[in-house]
């Protein structure tokens, strides 16, 4: 098993709080995490439908089957199972009675708000990241292996080609989350709309242009894209300005949270693709934002992100923000060779906000990590380790 950063924030939650909820998108390896770390607990699946029968036509006798000490998988399938989790978890405050996960955010957090809120602990577990990766000593052999690989378990646990993975998670996905709990029934033009954004991934959102392309409502657009961020498909990053309620009149950078999953959205078969793939670039820029989101994830974080574009065409990749300052500017270079050119944005913009030297970044696809006067020169693999 390759060892997952969230680990151990998983472990020390579970001593301060009475239920831990891991949820993250299909096929991340929520269910093989929560076995490891917890090897001592129940397990039980209400995937099965035996089991899920029994859970919903009599929540006391299968939680006192069950006890504390359990985890709960696919807990969403029930959702008014929670409130007698409550009903156990409040008559003694006994922190890691229980452990709930699932692929269904958007319905296993509606289950936590109105049962559980202030009981839980709610963790992210994301597909792998590069750094997880190399620390197993499985990382691609290159930087256009990764792009096109992206970071789902399955593909390195069981050496399935990313050109047959992602169709058939694509497939199911649509199937399972999106026909079963979201009311959406055009889902030929949701799957049209997903492929849109992975061809847009890094791009400034146009909601117009999604609504025309795609053939359906700027609203329906709006609203079918609050799902894909919901299932962790998608990342809207926000444009930073100093007067915060500002932000809103901008428009935010559309982001996939997996590059392997865009490129074989917009088509690329094999690695070898990727070399010649206008869309590198972009797609190094998505692999950049992925790595920030997981490594603060794994540290149980919700980090606040950002992006600068000026008038003047300056931009800065991505920008962490702490309190009111921000503490790390990073700009993605997809060459495999670094250039003193590539800070050129860096020292004015990071300067002009306060960021200092050893807090600028520049992520590139070279293997090597070195400090310059300019700044870090950070490889990919190297980038959670720098941030967090």
């Amino acid at each position: 098993m390759i060892e997952r950063g969230l680990a151990s924030k998983a472990l020390a939650m579970a001593g301060q709080f009475p239920v831990v909820s891991i949820t993250g998108p299909r096929q991340s390896g929520k269910t093989t995490l929560v076995k490891a770390v917890f090897p001592e607990y129940s397990y039980v699946s209400l995937e099965d439908a035996d089991i899920r029968a029994f859970a919903s036509d009599d929540p006391r006798a299968f939680l006192a089957r069950y006890g504390r000490k359990t985890i709960i998988d696919e807990a969403q399938r029930v959702p008014e199972l929670f409130s007698y989790i409550q009903g156990i978890v409040d008559e003694t405050g006994e922190p890691g009675q229980f452990v709930v996960s699932g692929s269904q955010n958007f319905l296993l957090m509606e289950a936590i708000d109105q049962s559980l809120a202030g009981r839980v602990a709610v963790l992210n577990l994301l597909p792998l990241s590069l750094a997880e990766l190399d620390a197993a000593g499985l990382a691609p052999a290159s930087m256009d292996e990764w792009l096109f690989a992206g970071g789902y378990p399955r593909i390195y646990d069981h050496g399935i080609d990313p050109a047959d993975y992602y169709p058939n998670y694509i497939r199911t996905y649509i199937e399972r989350d999106v026909r079963t709990t979201t009311g959406i029934t055009k889902l030929v033009d949701f799957e049209r709309l997903l492929g849109l954004c992975a061809a847009r991934t890094s791009e400034t959102l146009n909601i117009q242009a999604l609504s025309r392309d795609c053939g359906v409502a700027v609203n329906t657009v709006k609203e079918w894209l609050s799902v894909l961020e919901a299932s962790f498909l998608v990342r809207l990053l926000q444009p930073y300005h100093r007067n915060l309620g500002k932000r809103i009149t901008k428009r935010p950078k559309l982001h996939l949270l997996d590059q392997g999953l865009a490129g074989n959205l917009i088509g690329l078969e094999e690695a070898a693709d990727v070399a010649l793939c206008p869309e590198k670039g972009a797609l190094f820029k998505t692999a950049l934002l992925s790595e920030v989101v997981k490594a603060y994830s794994a540290a149980g974080r919700t980090p606040r992100l950002s992006y600068w574009c000026d008038s003047s065409k300056r931009e800065i990749d991505v920008l962490v923000e702490r309190g009111p300052a921000i503490s790390w500017a990073i700009e993605a270079k997809a060459s495999s060779t670094y250039r003193p050119k590539y800070f050129r944005h860096l020292d004015t913009v990071a300067e002009e906000l306060g960021v200092p030297t050893d807090r600028r970044v520049v992520v590139y696809a070279g293997r090597e990590t070195f400090e310059t006067s300019h700044g870090l020169v950070c490889a990919l693999k190297d980038l959670a380790g720098a941030l967090v």
